[in-house]
């Protein structure tokens, strides 16, 4: 088959195109790489990426994300899950297939970005393990047990709910925040744990004398003082003490309980509010952000508008295609509706309503004068008849009746 015309159009074409964009540095060779790889579905790419970033796609996630964990709850049931297996393993199939498109979606839309992002890969892994129970044949008697506590790790489908919760991504990402100044707290708990730990089982670890079961090895040390921070039952590890004659413990147990409880443990638990507190904040300050800046827009959207209509209005004057002022005005108000929406602060300093405003000035001017005219005009004619009915009565002149 021959080739047409129009294809030896279009390798020309490209042959000219890339002599032209011939690389003559390293820049210019990364710049012609991504021209050459650059994505020619641009539209659809937007099109999706407006899809994903809807609303209401939102809403629909996080619904089909609940009725997932009403399903899973569903087959905890015996009765149900043995009645109702066959709909139950299709509606997983169908939920599964569902995050399997979100996924392709998203990752046709940014290919390279989309693994920068934890959540992304949070989602991954999860629907890895969603496809883990089809991989595995629960049939068979050595991988039942595996295929069943792989099937318990469904319930983690349940945490896709905080990547469409920009809360609950707030608060994990003040959890993070917070672990790194938790950890040196329970690094120094741990350490006073284990010098409490070895000095404990000095004093009260003997077998013969001592509490050998809560205070004879380091294991058991250590798991009785988390029972003193925790303040768990502390007062029958006390008794224990008392019964084999140890009445110095207390001051042992209460030093360690002030350490331990009242200033490590409420330390941490400190740190963490405090985290929480300033995530929150941030996330209110990003929310009346996005709230402002949406106002914003929709403000400067009826300015636009605004501005339009009047320098409509201001055209349709200079076109005197209304002959009065005023005519002008009462057509413009049959257009207006009491739900329309008005930008007052912003409108009243642009440049065509100021405009609009001094020629209204001017003609409410022209208008005072006309008015001050008639009334000069009304007083001498008032005048005048004044003096017809003096002449006509020939009253004396007013200096002369003085006199």
């Amino acid at each position: 088959m021959e080739p047409t015309e129009s294809f030896h159009q279009r390798r020309l074409v490209s042959n000219l195109v890339v002599e032209h964009f011939k690389p003559s540095s390293d820049a210019d060779m990364k710049h012609t790489l991504f021209w050459r790889f650059r994505r020619w579905d641009t539209e659809f790419c937007a099109y999706i990426r407006r899809l994903l970033q809807n609303p209401m796609l939102n809403s629909v996630m996080i619904s089909i994300i609940s009725l997932n964990a009403l399903f899973l709850a569903m087959e905890t049931n015996y009765d149900i899950q043995l009645n109702s297996y066959a709909y139950l393993e299709l509606a997983n199939l169908i939920i599964i297939s569902i995050y399997t498109t979100e996924i392709l979606l998203k990752f046709y839309v940014d290919p390279l970005n989309y693994w920068r992002s934890g959540y992304n890969l949070f989602d991954v892994i999860i629907l890895l393990i969603a496809y883990l129970p089809y991989i595995i044949d629960k049939y068979d008697v050595k991988q039942y047990r595996t295929w069943n506590i792989i099937n318990g790790f469904q319930a983690l489908k349940i945490l896709k709910l905080i990547s469409y919760s920009k809360g609950m991504r707030s608060l994990i990402a003040a959890l993070g925040q917070t672990v790194k100044t938790v950890i040196y707290v329970l690094v120094l708990l741990f350490l006073l744990m284990f010098i409490f730990a070895i000095l404990g089982y000095g004093l009260y670890g003997d077998p013969e004398t001592g509490d050998s079961k809560n205070w004879g090895n380091l294991a058991s040390a250590l798991f009785t003082l988390f029972c003193l921070v925790t303040v768990d039952g502390w007062t029958d590890l006390q008794d224990e003490l008392d019964k084999r004659g140890f009445s110095a413990s207390r001051a042992f147990t209460i030093v360690f309980i002030l350490l331990g409880f009242f200033l490590f443990f409420n330390m941490s638990i400190g740190v963490v509010i405090m985290n929480i507190q300033d995530s929150t904040q941030n996330y209110e300050r990003e929310f009346k952000a996005e709230k402002q800046a949406a106002l914003q827009a929709k403000k400067q959207a009826m300015l636009q508008r605004q501005q339009e209509e009047v320098n409509m209005l201001m055209h349709q004057q200079k076109t005197s295609e209304y002959k009065t002022f005023s005519e002008l005005v009462e057509d413009f108000k049959k257009t207006l509706h009491h739900s329309d929406p008005m930008v007052l602060e912003d409108f009243c300093a642009s440049v065509p309503f100021i405009d609009l405003y001094l020629t209204s000035l001017d003609l409410q001017d022209n208008t005072v004068y006309r008015l001050q005219e008639l009334y000069y005009e009304l007083v001498g004619t008032l005048n005048t008849i004044l003096e017809d009915i003096r002449e006509k009565s020939r009253l004396p002149p007013e200096n002369d009746t003085k006199s």
